[in-house]
C-alpha cells in the first residue's frame, strides 16, 4: 500500500518541482528584462535630451538640473537651422552620397563575393586575403593617393569624389561571401541541371536568400556613409557641395557660430533618418548577424 502511495504521489512531485523551476526561470526573465530597460534608457537619455533641448525655448535649455520636457515649447530652433544653413541642399547631398554608395557597394560586392564563394579558380583564397589585408590599412594613408586620382579625374568639390571609391568595400564582399558559403551548393547544380547561368544563379536564387545579410550591410554602409566627416572635410569645399555632417562643423563654428539649441536641432534631423532606417530593418539586421555567427 506505501509503495502504491509513492508511486500514485510521484507524478504530483515532479509536476510541482517542474512548477518550480517555471516559476524561478520567469522570476529571472523578468529581473534581466528590468536590468536591459534600465540600461537601454541610460543609453538613450542623451538622444531623448538632445530631441528635448532642440524643441526648448533658447533662455530655458540648459537650465540646471537638466529638463527633460520641453517647457516652453518651440519650433523657432528648427526654422533658424533653415536660415543659418543650406540644410535642404545639404540632406539631398547626403541621401544622393548615401543611396550610391550603398546600393553600388552592394551590388559591387554580391558579384565579387558570388566568385570567391561560387567559382572555383586558382588562387582565390589568396586573392580574398589580400583584399582583407587592406582593412588594416587606416583610411588617413588612403585618403592621399585618393585625392591625387580625384583631382586627375577634375572630380574635387564634387559628390562623385565620394561615392565613386565607395563602391568597392572589402568588409561587404567578405561577409557575402562568408554568407553564401552557408548556402547549400546542391541548389546551384540544381539550378545548372536545368540552364541556369551564373546571373541568373546569383539574381533569382542567392539575392533572395540573402535577403538577411544584404539588409544589415545596406543599414551599416547607408550609417557608414550618412555620418562621414574625413572624407567630405578632404573633398568638399563649397556649403552648397557639402554634406550634413560636414554642414553640422561649418554650422557650429561658421555662420556666424549657431546658439547651441540650433545646433541640437540640426543634429536631430540628422539624426532621425538613420533611426527610422534601423527599426525598420531591425529584424533584418538580426536575423543576419544570427545567421552569419551560428552557419558561417
Amino acid at each position: 500500500m506505501t509503495v502504491t502511495n509513492e508511486i500514485v504521489g510521484a507524478p504530483d512531485l515532479l509536476t510541482r518541482v517542474d512548477r518550480s523551476r517555471r516559476t524561478r526561470r520567469h522570476a529571472a526573465d523578468r529581473i534581466v528584462a528590468v536590468i536591459l530597460f534600465i540600461f537601454g534608457v541610460l543609453m538613450l537619455s542623451p538622444l531623448i535630451w538632445l530631441v528635448m533641448t532642440s524643441l526648448t525655448d533658447r533662455a530655458a535649455a540648459f537650465a540646471s538640473p537638466p529638463k527633460w520636457l520641453p517647457i516652453p515649447f518651440t519650433m523657432e530652433n528648427f526654422g533658424k537651422v533653415f536660415e543659418l544653413m543650406p540644410i535642404g541642399q545639404q540632406f539631398l547631398n547626403s541621401l544622393i552620397v548615401a543611396v550610391i554608395s550603398t546600393a553600388g557597394s552592394l551590388f559591387f560586392s554580391l558579384l565579387a563575393a558570388y566568385g570567391f564563394a561560387r567559382i572555383r579558380f586558382r588562387g582565390s583564397g589568396t586573392l580574398l586575403v589580400i583584399m582583407l589585408s587592406a582593412l588594416m590599412v587606416p583610411a588617413q594613408l588612403l585618403i592621399i593617393p585618393i585625392f591625387i586620382m580625384m583631382r586627375e579625374l577634375s572630380l574635387v568639390d564634387t559628390l562623385a569624389a565620394l561615392w565613386l571609391p565607395a563602391l568597392v568595400n572589402v568588409f561587404q564582399i567578405f561577409f557575402l561571401t562568408q554568407y553564401f558559403k552557408t548556402i547549400p551548393r546542391e541548389l546551384d547544380e540544381a539550378a545548372t541541371i536545368d540552364g541556369a547561368g551564373h546571373g541568373w544563379i546569383l539574381f533569382r536564387m542567392l539575392l533572395p536568400l540573402s535577403g538577411p545579410a544584404i539588409a544589415a550591410l545596406a543599414i551599416l554602409g547607408f550609417e557608414a556613409s550618412w555620418n562621414a566627416y574625413f572624407a567630405p572635410l578632404i573633398f568638399l569645399a563649397s556649403p552648397e557641395n557639402m554634406t550634413l555632417p560636414l554642414g553640422l562643423v561649418v554650422l557650429q563654428n561658421g555662420f556666424g557660430a549657431a546658439p547651441a539649441v540650433v545646433v541640437f536641432a540640426a543634429i536631430t534631423m540628422v539624426v532621425l533618418p538613420l533611426l527610422i532606417l534601423f527599426l525598420a530593418f531591425q529584424r533584418q539586421f538580426v536575423e543576419s548577424v544570427a545567421a552569419t555567427g551560428l552557419k558561417g
